[in-house]
């Protein structure tokens, strides 16, 4: 009854504050990161429980979405533009893709992937800095401090669901500060955050000193603590971590937990990714989506090169190459690529012009380069085009709303299905964005 009165009486901090606190100690469920920050509002106006109907048939099913933070360089990595000053000493190569279609130098694996890849050569981004930039990637709206929007992974849960009950429909490998957030949907829309790849999903384990009876008496001792508590004030907060209980619950006691474990993996599939935490982090993405979980987000960071640039270049490019390209062959092999769009996604570009001095580049979001891969995407092709010292857009602009939203009519979500958020405000998927559906097969 103590912990009840106290509960009734604090604010909405302190009752977090408990919660997290007692998840490990008292109730033996500590495999909560989904909690991370302020749990999002229970109800929108539409039905939450209610599918909504694609528009068009889906050439995707999930989602492995690798995120360059810090804003990679495009001249040095897929849009090189041999012969010009802003070039700088990157040489580039042959691909198995158009005789056009030249890359890095440092992407050798990957020159001989590009049969699978579409570059979007024409990205164009109106934010410049990193945090705004991060954000408008993730969710085609500009960040703003009165409310916070759903990431792709969260709209793709909130809309069509999971394939595998047991396990999160959103996972986040590597993120470091930054980490997706469900925004204005439930929290169980939101991302499950996993730092180190060859960890795993850590203290996913019953503590030793909690039994399966005792753990399940505090959990029931808890719901009759927060079902008291809903039932006079109607808190959208304990509802939530209620669910996520629920959740954390269901994940402890399944076998599916296995997903997680890259180490189970044979030897020579770890190294061909690479035994750093990027390369690791592309082969746990590909094993969750094996077992179910429809959008992975893998974070590569330190790509903000403002100053040795080249340096900087050729130490990093070489393991993402290996990653990349490793990722591409093995869904390719296991029969997955057809179902799994592979997107390859940073906040901004840099400066054409290299910084006199410094040897680096600048924030660039005039012009910049993503791509994809599988998932129904024509391989082997460009859409859009910079200028010949890559400084201006020449044709084919692809705005950032443009490219989630290409994303979103891949995987067939409805892009005009209009969502209220609890502030009564309509949201989309990607905002104003168009598909870009010339790049289908």
């Amino acid at each position: 009854m103590r912990i009840k009165h106290l509960l009734d009486r604090s604010d909405d901090f302190t009752r977090r504050a408990f919660v997290r606190g007692a998840a490990g100690g008292l109730l033996g469920v500590s495999t909560l990161p989904m909690i991370q920050g302020a749990v999002a509002a229970r109800s929108l106006l539409q039905d939450p429980k209610k599918p909504v109907v694609p528009r068009k048939p889906a050439t995707a099913r999930n989602v492995i979405y690798l995120y360059m933070s810090g804003g990679i360089s495009q001249l040095d990595t897929f849009d090189p533009k041999p012969g010009a000053e802003t070039q700088g000493p990157t040489e580039s190569m042959a691909t198995n893709a158009d005789k056009d279609v030249r890359i890095s130098s440092h992407f050798p694996n990957m020159a001989r992937q590009m049969d699978k890849v579409c570059l979007f050569r024409g990205m164009s981004s109106t934010q410049g800095a990193h945090a705004q930039g991060r954000y408008f990637m993730h969710t085609s709206y500009e960040l703003r401090g009165t409310i916070k929007h759903p990431t792709l992974g969260s709209w793709l849960d909130y809309m069509q669901g999971r394939d595998n009950p047991a396990l999160p429909g959103h996972v986040q490998i590597g993120g470091g500060q930054y980490t997706a957030s469900a925004g204005f949907f439930e929290s169980t829309h939101g991302p499950l955050p996993i730092g180190d790849p060859e960890a795993g999903l850590q203290n996913s384990r019953r503590p030793k000193h909690v039994s399966a009876d005792t753990q399940r008496r505090r959990m029931e001792r808890l719901a009759k603590i927060n079902s008291a508590f809903e039932g006079r004030v109607q808190h959208k907060h304990v509802r939530a971590y209620s669910d996520m209980y629920d959740q954390a619950i269901k994940l402890m006691g399944s076998s599916e937990l296995a997903a997680f474990d890259v180490t189970s993996e044979p030897d020579e599939i770890r190294e061909a990714y690479g035994m750093d935490k990027f390369g690791q982090g592309c082969l746990l993405a590909r094993r969750l989506v094996e077992h179910g979980v429809r959008f992975v987000e893998v974070v590569s960071g330190g790509w903000d090169t403002h100053d040795q640039n080249f340096d900087a270049m050729e130490d990093k490019c070489p393991p993402l190459d290996r990653a990349l390209a490793s990722l591409l062959t093995d869904l390719e092999v296991r029969g997955m690529l057809d179902e799994t769009l592979v997107v390859f996604a940073t906040e901004f570009g840099r400066t054409p012009t290299i910084v006199e001095g410094r040897n680096g580049r600048n924030h660039f979001p005039k012009a910049f380069t993503t791509w994809l891969a599988g998932g129904g995407i024509r391989g082997g092709i460009t859409w859009g085009e910079t200028n010949e010292n890559g400084t201006e857009i020449a044709e084919n602009k692809t705005t950032v709303p443009d490219f989630n939203a290409t994303i979103a009519y891949a995987l067939g979500l409805p892009v005009e299905h209009i969502v209220t958020s609890p502030s009564r405000r309509p949201f989309t998927v990607a905002h104003k964005g168009q598909p870009v559906t010339q790049v289908f097969a």
